[in-house]
């Protein structure tokens, strides 16, 4: 069992940077940079951070998916998948593959570029819906994560 024990510290360590990730984007970064407190160009300073911690976020969401489905499988808890009682498993891996969409898919090939000519041609509208995206997404990790901690503890909606 030490092999899920270690599977399941990796997976929480990588929630955290992820999710917390995610956090201090939403509540720290966004509004300065929506204020022009990091500089006038908005759009160079938030490329600046999101350069930065995007490869980190990837990493993370790798680590969570690929300690999810070993310890799914090591521990035989697929037929969960199969019980409203365990919603929350349902929702972290609705998270977490919004998440790899978003990461791997839609930011790199989609709003990279048009996130780019909008925020030059309304940044104030651009930046707004930005954090408003992150704001949705903070509160759906936020969510998972106390329901999957309380659920694997016990408690149930049901």
């Amino acid at each position: 069992m030490m092999d899920v024990i270690f599977a399941r510290a990796l997976h929480v360590l990588a929630v955290v940077i992820w999710i917390g990730g995610v956090s201090m984007a939403t509540t720290a970064m966004l509004p300065a940079v929506r204020r022009g407190l990091l500089g006038s160009d908005r759009l160079k300073a938030f490329q600046a951070i999101e350069r930065r911690f995007v490869w980190q976020a990837r990493t993370a969401i790798v680590v969570v998916g690929l300690t999810g489905i070993y310890m799914t499988e090591r521990l035989d808890l697929w037929d969960r998948f199969l019980s409203a009682h365990f919603w929350w498993m349902h929702a972290m891996a609705g998270v977490w593959l919004l998440f790899t969409f978003v990461l791997f898919v839609a930011e790199p090939f989609i709003l990279h570029r048009r996130f780019n000519t909008w925020a030059r041609t309304q940044p104030e509208r651009a930046f707004a819906w930005l954090q408003r995206a992150h704001w949705v997404l903070l509160t759906l990790g936020v969510v998972t994560i106390l329901g999957a901690v309380a659920g694997s503890q016990g408690w149930s909606l049901f």
